[in-house]
């Protein structure tokens, strides 16, 4: 039987991404961040693993067994979540990127993914509760009034108060711009709403007093389409002027859904004025104040990219704790002979010592690290735009990667979850150890807060094109000076060689897409952006791994020869060197595939796909 708390996290791991690769301590020479130090944030990194490890992860298995349950009162979340819940917020988790002047300790946000990370692997269930509090906050503090951040934050960010982002609605998925959810001109600057949302995460809960919603809606009279969409600030029960809690707003849990899994985290569909009580306030007050409706859209890219970053981080912290289970269980399963050696006087050796198990661990290896070093990467980027002042209000560097880390990493938290299954063979299959519930759990991260397919089109149809291919440029110029560096390194020409193949076929792919983009044949493009999108994070991917490997070289010829991190590094050095000869050449023949313009997904029939209905 599996331990009931079965989270592992690489603590060491983390750390050599923060300090060694990503050089975090250079951040707190700047002004933003000077109030912190390496020293505190390491600090913070062993005190979140300690919470993470003691206090979320024994919640994982048990809430996973309860679920949620819709009752005549709302919704009821597992007990053991409460008491989580409050600890996490008197802990001050909640309020570590948080700036200073509004209660918090203003960390970067690099520093605040790595911490989300060690609690969302501890039970991402959990973690979606606070993530999505905290992610509606951030919006009502960008675009609120100053009324409206004084009514609702404070309670939002200390946990008294949830917070939820309401998009989709049951005749309107991803093409929110079909919105049918109303809003009419009421009493005193508010709205009436009426509409139906379907698939709200933590959209019903008993762990906090009021859920604050983010509800797009049409006024009445609006364009159709999105940009006729406006956010409303919907609580589930009124707030009085004085903050104090009034009379319920007219927000009814119809249902929540029954899952694959994340099945302590409520999804919930809401009927927003059945009784024609519901109230909502546009964000940001009326127009006359400054807040233009139809804005809706716009004001909620906030709050979703945050959330796409926060599936990223679901998916490492899966696929990382999944990784590590299947590698403590080949320590220690025993099972069938060596395969040149014979079988031991024991009986049978450690499946770790059989050359396919071993395969999939340094498979699973490599993807885990560089999925972190992506999710990383991109924080990174948000963190100098942010100390820079030049975030351009979102389209900033780090805005390119955002499709790409959410996508990548959720494809990829799939895939080693599955293979980790693998490692434990029969037993993974089975409730008594964890894999199961990380693959179940996982298999929503490409779907939920825009499919991956979503992101790609992102990619392709925007991205690549912003600033007026300024971006691309920039990481096509990065790609060039890590080939360069790495050919200047012996016993790396194998895979500089590899690498520089797949660079080439990617410039080729990206010149099509250009011209196909003049031409208006965009059909084309989108056809193929899912597998470009793969290929390209793949290709980012392996010159992450590849800068980390050369860290850890000359960390083998310096202080680490001889000390117990010589093995930590050498394991980076391998996990870079697999990735560029086994996963980078999938990159590239995916992108030759591309080339060849293949439309057979578009000629092929409507009926041609089967006759059988």
């Amino acid at each position: 039987m599996a331990e009931s708390t079965h989270f592992k996290m690489d603590l060491r791991e983390i750390e050599f991404s923060l300090f060694e690769q990503f050089g975090l301590q250079t951040l707190f020479k700047n002004k933003l961040f000077s109030h912190i130090s390496e020293e505190d944030a390491r600090l913070i990194l062993k005190e979140a693993h300690t919470f993470a490890t003691e206090i979320i992860a024994p919640t994982y298995v048990p809430g996973d067994q309860e679920g949620c349950s819709l009752t005549p009162e709302g919704v009821r979340v597992p007990a053991s979540l409460k008491a989580v819940w409050k600890q996490y917020y008197e802990n001050g988790w909640n309020a570590l990127t948080l700036p200073e002047s509004l209660g918090g300790q203003g960390a970067p946000q690099t520093l605040g993914v790595a911490v989300a990370e060690m609690m969302s692997g501890a039970n991402t269930a959990f973690s979606m509760y606070p993530g999505l509090s905290m992610g509606a906050t951030s919006v009502i503090r960008a675009f609120g009034t100053p009324e409206q951040q004084e009514l609702y934050c404070a309670k939002m960010e200390n946990g008294t108060w949830g917070g939820t982002m309401v998009l989709t609605e049951p005749n309107a998925g991803s093409d929110v711009g079909m919105s049918l959810t109303k809003a009419v001109p009421a009493e005193e600057g508010s709205y009436s709403i009426t509409g139906n949302k379907i698939f709200i995460s933590g959209g019903d809960q008993d762990i906090t007093e009021n859920i604050i919603h983010l509800v797009l809606a049409r006024i009445e009279g609006a364009p159709k389409g999105s940009r006729g969409l406006s956010l409303f600030i919907i609580p589930k029960v009124r707030v009085k002027p004085d903050g104090s809690l009034g009379e319920p707003n007219d927000v009814v849990c119809t249902n929540i859904e029954h899952k694959m899994g994340i099945n302590a985290s409520a999804t919930a569909a809401l009927a927003f004025g059945e009784k024609g009580k519901c109230r909502g306030w546009l964000v940001g007050g009326e127009p006359k104040a400054g807040a233009q409706p139809g804005e809706g859209i716009r004001k909620m890219f906030l709050m979703m990219n945050t959330a796409r970053i926060g599936v990223a981080v679901q998916s490492v912290s899966i696929m990382s704790t999944a990784y590590l289970n299947a590698l403590a269980y080949a320590r220690t399963r025993l099972q069938g002979a060596h395969l040149s050696k014979g079988r031991p006087k024991e009986g049978a050796v450690p499946i770790i010592q059989h050359p396919d198990v071993r395969r999939m661990l340094l498979d699973m290896k490599a993807r885990v690290e560089g999925a972190r070093s992506l999710l990383l990467f991109t924080a990174s980027l948000m963190d100098q735009e942010r100390a820079s002042g030049n975030g351009h209000g979102g389209e900033g560097y780090s805005s390119l990667f955002i499709p790409m880390a959410k996508a990548h990493t959720s494809d990829t938290a799939v895939q080693v979850s599955s293979m980790a299954m693998q490692v434990f063979g029969g037993a993974g299959y089975t409730r008594d150890f964890p894999a199961e519930q990380y693959l179940r759990d996982s298999r929503i991260f490409p779907i939920y807060e825009g499919t991956n397919g979503i992101q790609a089109l992102d990619l392709v149809g925007r991205k690549l094109a912003q600033s007026g291919g300024a971006l691309v440029n920039r990481f096509l110029e990065e790609q060039t000076a890590f080939l360069k560096s790495l050919g200047e390194r012996k016993g790396w020409s194998e895979e500089r060689s590899i690498l520089h193949q797949a660079m080439e076929r990617f410039g080729t792919v990206l010149g099509k897409f250009t011209m196909k983009g003049m031409t208006g044949d965009m059909e084309s493009v989108a056809v193929a952006a899912t597998p470009f999108q793969e290929a390209m994070s793949q290709l980012l991917v392996a010159r992450l791994l590849g800068h980390a490997a050369l860290i850890a070289q000359d960390a083998l010829a310096g202080p680490a020869k001889g000390t117990q991190d010589e093995a930590f590094y050498q394991g980076k050095v391998a996990s870079a060197r697999y990735y560029l000869r086994n996963i980078v050449p999938h990159a590239a023949a995916s992108l030759d595939a591309i080339s060849g313009e293949d439309r057979s997904a578009m000629d092929i029939p409507d009926a041609g796909f089967s006759l059988a209905f």
